[in-house]
C-alpha cells in the first residue's frame, strides 16, 4: 500500500482524478481524517470537502496516477 497527499483544488480535477484511478486495476481510496471512499466513484470523490488536504491510498503501480498525484501536491509541504 502507498499513500500519497493531493490537493483538488476544483470540480474539474476531481473529475480527471476520478477518469485516472477508473484506469486502474487495483483499489484507489481516498481519506480525509476517519472519512474514506472509493476513489474510482465521481459521486465519493465530489461529496469530499475539496479544501482540505486529502491521502491517496492505493495498492498497486500504474503511472498515470502517479503523474496525476505529483502535479497536484501543490502547496502541500512533504515532510520525511
Amino acid at each position: 500500500m502507498k499513500e500519497r497527499k493531493i490537493r483538488l483544488q476544483s470540480v474539474e480535477d476531481a473529475k480527471n482524478f476520478v477518469k485516472v484511478t477508473t484506469e486502474c486495476d487495483f483499489d484507489v481510496d481516498l481519506c480525509d481524517n476517519s472519512i474514506i471512499i472509493d476513489a474510482k466513484s465521481i459521486i465519493g470523490v465530489l461529496s469530499m470537502d475539496l479544501r482540505h488536504v486529502l491521502m491517496v491510498r492505493y495498492y498497486g503501480e500504474n503511472e498515470a496516477l502517479e503523474a496525476f498525484l505529483d502535479n497536484h501536491m501543490n502547496g502541500i509541504v512533504k515532510i520525511a
